[in-house]
């Protein structure tokens, strides 16, 4: 079976950034419900559709194709009491503007701490960077009915992926 509108395609995968450095790896077969239910990028789906299982496919993505640019208006420095005592770089937050709808909330990253003040960043890690994925196609089956009622995979068990 080719990759198709509403099948289930399972897929490895290795991201690399613009200099080849690997940026993520996946063991264990990744899937999604193809056909544009964003469970992948837009040009990496566009890229597999048709193909078959065992079919290596690589594509390279600018930061619109991928995470987006950078934004630096998403970089914002808060007073440290507005956060917990143990607050350090790493932790995430959500966040957004002030009568915003709950599901419109970024997820900021603390990127600085000082005496003063924490520096939280709502962009994703790899904005603004061009990434290259490259993926070997494992496996490819009808969605299921429930699948495409919920617009994602289910496992064996029916549970959400």
């Amino acid at each position: 079976m080719n990759i198709a509108k509403d099948c289930v395609v399972s897929l490895r995968y290795e991201l690399f950034d613009a200099a080849g450095e690997l940026l993520e790896k996946v063991d264990e077969p990744v899937s999604y419900l193809h056909g544009g239910y964003d469970g992948i990028f837009p040009l990496v789906e566009e890229a597999l559709h048709g193909k078959p299982v065992g079919e290596r496919c690589i594509v390279t993505m600018q930061p619109d194709d991928a995470f987006g640019e950078y934004d630096h208006a998403l970089v914002e420095t808060e007073l440290r009491s507005s956060f917990p005592k143990d607050v350090e770089v790493g932790m995430q937050f959500e966040g957004g503007p002030e009568g915003q709808d709950d599901e419109d909330f970024i997820l900021y990253t603390v990127v600085e701490v000082t005496d003063d003040e924490v520096t939280v960043d709502g962009n994703h890690p790899l904005a603004g960077k061009a990434l290259t994925f490259d993926c070997t196609i494992t496996g490819v089956r009808p969605a299921s009915a429930e699948e495409l009622a919920h617009g994602h995979v289910h496992d064996e068990h029916g549970h959400h992926h």
